[in-house]
């Protein structure tokens, strides 16, 4: 990929290699963001929980942008067990998957100087309508994400007391080690590249859910390296975190095929382990949509205020400022 490289393209293939550390950092949930269009129909604006800015925050979004401002969001949180450093670079990341179709705009900011950092590299991958993960098929959905629960009485039930550590991932995948991938499938998952302005979209569907979490996506921005023929390589992986969605929207969607299909339980935004509860100061999105019609399309939007100097990558509560990394991509 080369810098020329616009929001209408698309390249596939990134391999990723980074070895970062987990950080808290002031995500950030823009006001006045630009329209973007859902089917032709929706327009929406991101806000926040404004909370005062610093003066020389005040003073920089005065001369820069009025409609603009710092905003305070949650810490950084955990990387969970099916990341991949193998993302596509690509906007659409939606392949065959059924579902909603939501478009994700986000923004990613300089959290001390509110100035757009253009040319990061952000990572996007979450479950499909039946809380399945690309790559980890056979791990992920919890509950048999849509399909038939077992029936009847177990028989050979294990007696005496457990030896040993567990292993695999927890239930939900809300943290735990990484796992290495068990199938070769890479839907909902992607990389792309942010504008001059900081802006960047991707295109893909609504997510479901599975045992242990509530509805949500995880995502990465990674800065300081370069956009090659190859794709992205080095610089540092700044932040790590997850989006989320209100129960309304959520519930809206579960009324929709093959969402209502699904006979997982649900775990509510007030009863997930890793949401803070902090509105979008937690990450929670800003959704817009037709009422009473959510199966037309979703828009999804916040802003990420990041600390480009420092490195993390959710797995870990080590803090390494100014810490480097690799966050190679190739085009395969």
């Amino acid at each position: 990929m080369t810098e020329n490289m616009t929001e209408s393209q698309s390249v596939q293939g990134p391999k990723h290699k980074r070895n970062v550390t987990r950080r808290k950092v002031v995500v950030a949930g823009g006001a006045a963001v630009a329209a973007v269009g859902v089917g032709g129909t929706i327009a929406a604006t991101a806000n926040a929980g404004q909370t005062a800015a610093s003066a020389k925050g005040a003073s920089a979004s005065a001369t820069s942008t009025a409609a603009e401002g710092c905003y305070k969001l949650t810490s950084e949180t955990t990387e969970g067990p099916y990341y991949i450093d193998a993302d596509k670079l690509r906007q659409d990341i939606t392949e065959d998957r059924e579902g909603i179709a939501m478009t994700l705009r986000l923004k990613v900011i300089d959290n001390e100087t509110c100035k757009p950092v253009k040319n990061a590299a952000v990572d996007i991958w979450h479950c499909d309508a039946l809380g399945l993960y690309s790559g980890y098929e056979d791990l992920s959905g919890g509950g048999g994400g849509g399909g038939t629960p077992p029936s009847g009485t177990p028989t050979d039930v294990p007696s005496g007391t457990p030896t040993g550590s567990p292993t695999g991932p927890p239930p939900g995948g809300g943290g735990g080690g990484h796992q290495e991938p068990t199938d070769d499938k890479r839907y909902l998952r992607g990389t792309w590249k942010t504008d001059k302005q900081g802006f960047v979209t991707f295109r893909t569907v609504f997510p479901g859910w599975y045992q242990g979490r509530c509805v949500h996506i995880h995502t990465k921005v990674h800065v300081g390296g370069t956009w090659t023929d190859a794709g992205y390589e080095g610089g540092n992986t700044c932040h790590t975190g997850q989006f989320f969605f209100d129960e309304e929207s959520v519930l809206a969607s579960a009324e929709v095929e093959p969402y209502s299909t699904s006979t997982t339980e649900r775990t509510t935004l007030t009863e997930d382990t890793i949401y803070d509860q902090s509105g979008t100061a937690g990450g929670l999105l800003k959704l817009k949509y037709k009422k009473n019609a959510i199966a037309k399309g979703v828009l999804g939007t916040i802003t990420m205020g990041v600390d480009p100097d420092t490195t993390h990558e959710g797995t870990d509560d080590a803090v390494q400022p100014g810490a480097t990394a690799s966050a190679s991509a190739s085009v395969s």
